[in-house]
């Protein structure tokens, strides 16, 4: 058996060495080990040099048990896109204590949760950071935005679907004075006809980072929005064929 086993390993290698000899234009495939270096690589830029989102969980007291482990399952996305990023965010987890509900669901859902590449801290996102340096992402703001910009730091709100009450985040920021902006849902996109005649400019913390992340790596605001604003939502993209 060991004979036999030595055998099928040495014509493996020499399998893949006259592959590699008959398409020399195709790169081999890195290793586990390498990809996990380079990502943690270019996180770390991020914290470094940015660009950098801070998602607000001060708000998680009154979620019920499902509301808050559909926010550890977006949390869970928003991070896994983050670390398929060519260009990553650093994201800082603000209002997150370690003994909350919300920490022990996002153990429980999230394989290796605790040693995610991120900032996890109990302060609030404005006492974090200076003010001027702030943004808060929410759709009922006047201001769409306009760029992404590595100096500031984007905040979402954690919240889903079934806490939302109107302006919550909105008014967060405007009692500490940070500007406020949405995406430019209204500027690429037209709402299209559905039985429910519904139309919803709120989405997920990961499908906003979606959009986020691709328009930062290609400067392209309806390709990001093709990316984050799914079709039940009652939008498309203003040139669309659809």
């Amino acid at each position: 058996m060991v004979a036999a086993k030595k055998s099928k390993r040495k014509q493996e290698k020499e399998r893949r060495k006259a592959n590699r000899a008959e398409n020399p234009g195709i790169r081999p495939q890195h290793s586990k080990r390498f990809l996990r270096t380079l990502t943690k690589e270019r996180l770390l830029e991020a914290k470094h040099s940015g660009p950098r989102l801070c998602i607000d969980l001060s708000m998680t007291d009154h979620m019920s048990k499902k509301e808050l482990s559909r926010l550890a399952g977006q949390i869970r996305r928003l991070y896994g896109s983050n670390k398929k990023a060519d260009k990553p965010f650093w994201i800082c987890l603000a209002g997150f204590s370690r003994d909350s509900p919300l920490y022990e669901e996002c153990l429980r859902m999230n394989d290796g949760f605790s040693s995610y590449m991120l900032d996890i801290t109990e302060e609030d996102c404005f006492s974090l950071f200076p003010l001027e340096t702030l943004v808060y992402l929410t759709p009922d703001s006047e201001h769409a935005l306009e760029d992404v910009d590595v100096n500031k730091i984007y905040i979402l709100g954690g919240l889903v679907d079934e806490s939302i009450q109107k302006k919550v985040t909105f008014q967060k920021a405007r009692e500490h004075s940070v500007q406020t902006a949405r995406l430019p849902i209204q500027e690429y996109m037209i709402r299209r006809q559905n039985g429910k005649n519904y139309y919803s400019e709120i989405l997920a913390i990961n499908q906003v980072f979606d959009i986020l992340s691709t328009y930062f790596e290609t400067r392209n605001w309806p390709e990001a929005l093709k990316k984050g604003v799914s079709s039940g939502k009652g939008y498309v993209l203003q040139n669309s064929v659809e």
